[in-house]
């Protein structure tokens, strides 16, 4: 086996990243090495790419950063059962490190662990052609999942945590942003039986990619409401998911609820956001539902069986290239013209 790797590594605490020589981590006791084939790019690591407010804050460098991924296991760490890991077995990874220990996770509420360790983040994470994670983090994968979407589980599993938190099933929806995972939820409603499915993105790219998916894709510069109650007798949207986290998009996705109506958000606002709480969520008798990853591991058995049932993500997928093409990739990412991209690591 191989004891030097390829790895992007953030080296620095400004934009960009490196590609670097490091030695092949040796898995520590309860984790498992394994050998990455492909990887995605999410909007945290375009974050820390290009170093914004919220990577300054975060983030220790230098780091080897990306946490979605799927890959072949290689060997296992001290006190891991080398029967119930075998080399070669098809895996992925929850890379939320939840601590077992706080209120949240002895309450079966490990998604939002108080001490919780994120790979990518707090520990070197999955661009590189090995990752060492916990073995009890370990997914292992249907022969049947293509690689390219078995690397963007994640972000499959926020968009089924966050659309299966409330009934689809002959209801209007509107998903406000269609990057990726809002893109899934366009998806997921149609597959759960949604009255209509609207979607509203200011880029023409990734509204036509919302079209091929099964949505009535909207401009939201060009007015929400009004074609809201259009589509639904005057009534308005019954569920709106909230994937983008602009202010604007929260708004539009607000006044645009029928009476009684449920928004579940998961896009994140980079600053605080002004609510018309009498007008606009009280008197309306609106419920608000906020969202932060995924149930482990209740959505990870979620996402497996909407996978074998038939629902397809692969239009999700635009882009791909090799890990050393990364520069090519985060440019792109940051564009908006494109869905998921995935990089490639070189493989042995």
């Amino acid at each position: 086996m191989d004891t030097r790797m390829l790895a992007l590594e953030k080296a620095r605490p400004e934009p960009g990243a490196r590609l670097v020589e490091r030695p092949v981590p040796e898995p520590g006791p309860g984790q498992v090495l394994v050998q990455v084939t492909t990887a995605s790019i999410c909007g945290t690591d375009v974050h820390i790419y290009e170093w914004n407010e919220w990577a300054r804050a975060r983030l220790t460098v230098p780091r080897v950063f990306g946490h979605e991924f799927c890959g072949r296991l290689v060997s296992v760490g001290p006190g891991v059962n080398p029967a119930e890991f075998q080399p070669g077995t098809y895996v992925t990874a929850e890379m939320h490190m939840a601590c077992g220990r706080c209120y949240y996770c002895r309450t079966g509420q490990s998604h939002i662990c108080q001490d919780v360790r994120i790979g990518g983040i707090d520990a070197d994470g999955s661009f590189a052609q090995y990752v060492a994670v916990p073995a009890a983090n370990v997914w292992k994968l249907d022969p049947s999942i293509p690689e390219e979407v078995a690397s963007i589980l994640d972000p499959l599993g926020n968009a089924v945590h966050t659309a299966l938190s409330v009934p689809l099933t002959g209801r209007h929806v509107l998903v406000t942003g269609c990057g990726p995972i809002g893109l899934i939820s366009v998806a997921i409603a149609r597959m759960a039986g949604a009255a209509s499915i609207t979607a509203t993105d200011v880029s023409a790219y990734r509204r036509e990619l919302a079209s091929r998916l099964g949505a009535r894709a909207l401009d939201p510069r060009e007015g929400v409401l009004p074609r809201m109650l259009e589509q639904t007798d005057g009534l308005g949207a019954d569920v709106v998911l909230e994937m983008s986290g602009h202010p604007t998009a929260i708004r539009d996705g607000l006044s645009s609820l029928k009476k009684g109506g449920e928004m579940v958000l998961l896009g994140l606002p980079g600053e605080p956001v002004a609510l018309d709480l009498g007008e606009g969520i009280i008197f309306k008798e609106i419920t608000l539902r906020g969202i932060n990853g995924r149930r482990i591991f209740q959505t990870w058995y979620q996402v497996q069986a909407l996978l074998q049932a038939g629902l397809d993500i692969r239009p999700v997928i635009t882009h791909r290239f090799p890990l050393e093409r990364y520069q090519e990739a985060f440019e792109l990412a940051a564009s908006g013209q494109c869905g998921k991209i995935i990089l490639v690591p070189p493989q042995p």
